[in-house]
């Protein structure tokens, strides 16, 4: 079996997230590919599109939101993430299960006693009026009937768990700063999720295996369920395993893959990128080595935004004042520093609308 090793599988992750090259594709068939963005930090996906697409217009993901294309959603990993509709309707269902047990996993002895599914049906209840409402207004409104877990036990649970909400605009918008409202999901795109699928069946998880692939790909069952959170899927990788084919990483893990899907030479020059707090391109495996070196891993669950330099997490950025930040973690070279800078100068003007092409590249650790 063939042995990729580390190189070989950061070239394909670049491929696969739009990194190597920009891709000249649609906002919204690029938020498709990715099977979403995490999204908790209301603006990053839209540096991590920028980072992915030739000539990106921040205002058009804007119009997406207001257009009901695209919503931002609990979902993989109880995380918010930015997904089209038509991929949050389908998959919601799902995800049902672990997002309920992510929750107990928090608040567990808050909410013993409970019936969820009782508590599911009086919050769709509450918000069957379509008045938008914060996650604390909500669960005030049933706190009478179950006044012992609190608020914020009750509210994570409601909303991030029994009952399938999207956070309305103008929350996610182009710079734009609000606070999260909630509606159902289904009334605000007009449309219920899609029902589970029969005992025994799991077309779902059967697609978001072949999703992930071409988004992550190749990739352990392991990595899978890091990047969606979902226990179940290793019998969805068997039952279409005759489409996929097999590989081995370094250390002996099996590596499942679509048999088209770009897997380039490991010697391909990686352009420079800059990437947002939380990206899926860290975040979507459970072995980060194909991108970020085990002493910085931290960065990946920190927030940190992060540069990659030769395909690799090299430097930390943030914005100051309108100008770039960025902070090495080890030396770089002349050419890179340069390039870095350059990329640096772009993202300013980017996230200021031309208004600053500021870069400033820190000294590297001793």
């Amino acid at each position: 079996m063939t042995v990729l090793d580390a190189r070989a599988l950061n070239r394909a992750t670049l491929a696969r997230q739009l990194l190597l090259d920009r891709a000249d594709v649609p906002v919204l068939d690029a938020v498709a590919h990715l099977g979403g963005l995490q999204a908790q930090e209301p603006q990053e996906p839209f540096v991590g599109l920028w980072s992915r697409l030739r000539a990106f217009d921040a205002a058009v993901l804007s119009d997406l939101l207001t257009g009901r294309r695209v919503v931002r959603t609990h979902l993989m990993r109880r995380t918010v993430h930015l997904l089209t509709a038509e991929d949050a309707l389908a998959w919601r269902a799902r995800h049902d299960t672990m997002l309920r047990q992510r929750v107990l996993g928090v608040y567990r002895r808050e909410l013993d006693g409970v019936d969820l599914d009782e508590l599911a049906a009086a919050g769709r209840a509450v918000l069957a009026d379509g008045e938008p409402r914060s996650m604390a207004e909500l669960a005030r409104a049933l706190a009478e009937r179950w006044p012992t877990p609190g608020p914020r036990a009750l509210g994570e649970m409601l909303i991030a768990a029994l009952v399938p909400v999207v956070q309305l605009p103008p929350r996610g918008l182009w710079r734009t700063r609000a606070g999260v409202r909630n509606v159902l999901l289904s009334s605000w795109l007009g449309r219920e999720i899609d029902p589970p699928a029969p005992e025994g069946a799991d077309p779902v998880g059967e697609a978001l295996v072949r999703r992930y692939l071409a988004a992550f790909g190749p990739a352990a069952s392991a990595d899978l369920r890091a990047w969606c959170g979902l226990a179940g899927l290793p019998a969805a990788v068997a039952a279409i395993r005759e489409e996929l084919v097999t590989f081995r990483d370094e250390h002996g893990r099996e590596l499942v893959d679509l048999p088209g899907a770009p897997r380039p030479d490991p010697d391909t020059p990686a352009p420079v990128r800059f990437l947002p707090a939380f990206d899926n391109a860290i975040l979507g495996y459970q072995n980060r080595g194909r991108i970020i070196d085990d002493v910085h891993r931290g960065l990946s669950v920190a927030g940190a935004r992060v540069v990659l330099v030769d395909g690799r997490v090299a430097a930390t950025w943030n914005v100051e004042a309108g100008t770039v930040i960025v902070t090495p973690l080890r030396r770089f070279s002349r050419a890179d520093r340069t390039t870095v800078a350059e990329q640096g100068r772009e993202l300013a003007a980017f996230l200021s609308d031309n208004e600053s092409h500021r870069v400033r590249v820190a000294e590297p650790p001793r």
